[in-house]
């Protein structure tokens, strides 16, 4: 099967079968549809909707029906594009509206914390949930409006269940500027060694370990980097040096004998791409990018030659929804 402007299904799981028409209705009708109308004002901000909606579609749709087929996002927006009437005009755009939305989605600041073990030898990491995913620091995107220490307190309660809103210090961060994205990233002390860390989202981590800095080392301006381990990095290798600069002016408050200390694995999901499975009561993913971003009313590279008419939008889902 072969979509218009998205290219074919390929990156998905070729199993499974393709969601039915009544479903991707649905879909539409409850992440587009009801809506406010500025959240229709962008192509960013459709695509952020659909994040959403593609979101709930793996978490509940494909885990409740093992028949349905898992997608990526790139695939699943080109089915909404083709079967929601307001989407479909713009069909023929949809590569370059997915670039631009990707390429949108980095210039977003995010926030999240480096939390220190008693001894400030160990730092806690997250691995993502798909198959060779990297380890972390929790972090994640800022709300619209939202300022950076409220994102670094919530991501880090989503991503381990630890909220942090005691220990941070609005002083104690490091900032960095990876490409056109700033990443600001607290320091946490103080968190107990007996603290119980588990995620708050769906398939979004499968692990939570503590790990030792210097065998995290060495440290570089690259996003991606190998620990001395060979453990696949992400966003931490920017991060060390500062890191290890405020802890040579900060001592621990006590030291602790090092069996005492924080240390290894906390947390890990049964089955996942990357070995796990969804965790137990996980809460919707608060927090969203449906919410999270700044608009940038500039028009998009692509986007020259055609409006989005927001009022056509509306008037056309309110019509396709009244009918059925």
């Amino acid at each position: 099967m072969t979509m218009a402007g998205g290219g074919g299904l390929n990156r998905s799981s070729s199993r499974g079968q393709l969601p039915p028409q009544e479903l991707l209705d649905d879909l539409c009708s409850r992440f587009l549809l009801n809506v406010p109308k500025e959240e229709l004002e962008s192509f960013e901000r459709i695509l952020f909707l659909l994040e959403q909606a593609h979101w709930f579609y793996e978490d509940n749709s494909v885990e409740h029906n093992p028949n349905l087929k898992s997608l990526s996002f790139k695939d699943f927006t080109s089915l909404m594009f083709k079967s929601c009437t307001a989407l479909r005009p713009y069909i023929a755009h949809l590569d370059d509206i997915y670039k631009d939305f990707n390429n949108y989605k980095f210039r977003v600041p995010v926030s999240g914390a480096i939390i220190l073990d008693d001894t400030y030898e160990r730092c806690l990491l997250v691995k993502g949930w798909k198959a060779g995913a990297s380890w972390s620091f929790p972090r994640g995107k800022r709300n619209k409006d939202e300022e950076d220490h409220t994102c670094a307190v919530r991501e880090v309660l989503e991503e381990t269940g630890c909220d942090v809103s005691t220990f941070l210090n609005f002083d104690d961060y490091i900032e960095v500027s990876i490409g056109q994205q700033r990443v600001r990233l607290y320091i946490i002390t103080g968190v107990k060694r007996d603290t119980v860390f588990a995620p708050q989202t769906k398939k979004e981590i499968s692990e939570i370990s503590w790990h030792r800095i210097d065998e995290l080392l060495p440290a570089s301006d690259d996003a991606v980097s190998r620990a001395v381990n060979g453990m696949k990095l992400y966003m931490v290798a920017p991060f060390l040096t500062g890191l290890k600069a405020w802890i040579a002016t900060h001592p621990p408050p006590l030291h602790q004998k090092p069996e005492t200390s924080a240390r290894g694995t906390v947390w890990k999901a049964k089955n996942s791409s990357s070995g796990s499975t969804p965790v137990e009561n996980p809460v919707a993913k608060a927090g969203s990018d449906v919410q999270a971003h700044h608009v940038d009313n500039r028009p998009g590279r692509s986007f020259r030659n055609f409006r989005f008419d927001t009022a056509s939008i509306l008037q056309s889902m309110e019509a396709s929804f009244l009918r059925t």
